[in-house]
């Protein structure tokens, strides 16, 4: 399936880019959350498991045990944003 990526705030300047689109196979967020940090470098530290992270599928709060769908936007952002 392909899902719809957004990055926010200090995960975005991590990562270098605001939105992306990626082909997987992950059912829930959090196994698209593993893969992303199989992807090792700035990815693996940016959304690292003991770092402080929320995440959004298609605009509502979420844990990493929701489901994912084909055309799904997610976003990773820290848990502060400023204004």
């Amino acid at each position: 399936m392909r899902v719809q990526l957004r990055f926010f705030a200090a995960v975005r300047e991590a990562v270098g880019v605001a939105s992306a689109e990626v082909d997987t196979s992950a059912a829930t967020l959090g196994a698209l959350r593993d893969e992303l940090i199989a992807r090792g470098g700035v990815w693996a530290e940016a959304l690292a498991r003991g770092r402080a992270l929320r995440m959004s599928v298609d605009q509502v709060m979420a844990d990493e045990a929701a489901p994912l769908r084909d055309g799904a936007e997610v976003a990773f952002f820290p848990p502060v944003t400023g204004g």
